[in-house]
């Protein structure tokens, strides 16, 4: 029979690169808190792309996509979906938001979980929504030459509801105890509820939500302003090797969590680091926009779009980053490449 037993986890003896992230992370989540203090009309911009990229990736990771257009439309709630992939990047949108709003006041429960996946499915018909698999499922994969193979047999669908109540009982009591470092606690729940597969669908999403739930009831909030869902999707193929790895001899209780771990935790670092960069260029750096401007397309190896430009500068304004372009190819510092969606800008060297 799976058990779930945390405590184990007290005697793992870290490897140098493991305690070497941690120790990273734990200095950027007190780094993080001081610039939000300090800048906080930053907050508001980089909160909405990371919105928009999340729900982009995670959904795009399963095969689940619309145009950029439609995307705009849909996360800012000024048309309702059109097709059956819209329907889950809305609902997860809403879900995505309330647990970025709400995260405080939802459980690690059964209950709580079930309702994330109802809402997940909130614009669709789908019978299965809010509801355990009802049937066993696969998880498959396939090889360089298209064919499908099984790649991990899940936990029986009659033993789900035991299981998913276990699995959230003992995490909780290992979070109250405060004696296992939550970012090592948060990987090994993801993995077991990938392990366990509870939904008929969704549950690659699903976990990317509680990964993001699971932080912030800890107070790792990066994924607010940085979109670890965009970091999994460029890092695929590593996040797949890494479950495999992990997911081995599950279901006999042997599993090795420690692949998992090392990849959540290098997403979670490389975020704030991502976030930390930002800031610190702009609390250290008294330049103007233009320049700013000018700086980061010197810096890249190739054009960069206007959305990009908005990516990488949150703390301007569109309008002023389109000023800025235009003054920078009226000065011969810049010029454009392309035309329409697909126009693109380089520095002139």
């Amino acid at each position: 029979m799976k058990e779930f037993d945390y405590r184990n986890l007290e005697k793992l003896t870290l490897s140098y690169d493991l305690l070497n992230m941690l120790t990273k992370i734990h200095e950027y989540k007190g780094k993080q808190e001081l610039y939000i203090a300090a800048k906080p009309e930053i907050l508001g911009k980089l909160t909405d792309m990371a919105l928009i990229q999340s729900t982009e990736s995670s959904n795009k990771i399963e095969g689940i996509s619309t145009t950029n257009g439609r995307l705009r439309e849909i996360m800012e709630e000024k048309s309702t979906p059109r097709n059956r992939d819209e329907e889950e990047i809305a609902g997860y949108r809403d879900v995505l938001k309330l647990i970025h709003d709400s995260h405080d006041y939802i459980k690690v429960i059964p209950n709580d979980i079930l309702t994330l996946h109802k809402n997940l499915y909130n614009y669709s018909a789908k019978s299965y929504k809010g509801k355990y698999k009802s049937v066993d499922n696969l998880i498959t994969e396939k090889d360089f030459d298209g064919k499908e193979r099984v790649r991990f047999v899940p936990a029986p669908a009659f033993l789900t509801p035991e299981l998913m109540s276990q699995l959230c009982e003992q995490y909780n009591q290992a979070i109250s105890k405060s004696e296992i470092d939550p970012l090592l606690l948060i990987p090994c729940f993801i993995l077991d509820f990938l392990s366990i597969h509870p939904f008929s669908d969704g549950n690659g999403r699903m976990s990317r939500l509680l990964t993001l739930l699971l932080l912030y009831k800890s107070g790792y909030l990066v994924g607010k302003y940085i979109s670890i869902e965009k970091l999994i999707e460029t890092s695929k193929q590593t996040y797949y090797e890494s479950l495999k790895a992990s997911s081995f001899g599950w279901s006999e209780n042997e599993q090795d969590y420690t692949p998992f771990v090392r990849y959540l935790l290098g997403v979670i670092l490389r975020a704030y680091e991502g976030f930390t960069e930002r800031f610190e260029v702009v609390i250290n750096q008294e330049l103007t926009p233009s320049e700013r401007l000018l700086e980061t397309l010197q810096k890249s190896f190739e054009p960069l779009s206007r959305a990009e430009l908005e990516e990488l500068l949150p703390e301007i304004s569109r309008r002023t980053i389109e000023r800025a372009l235009s003054v920078l190819q009226s000065d011969n510092v810049i010029e454009k490449i392309g035309k329409g969606r697909s126009t693109k800008y380089q520095f002139i060297n």
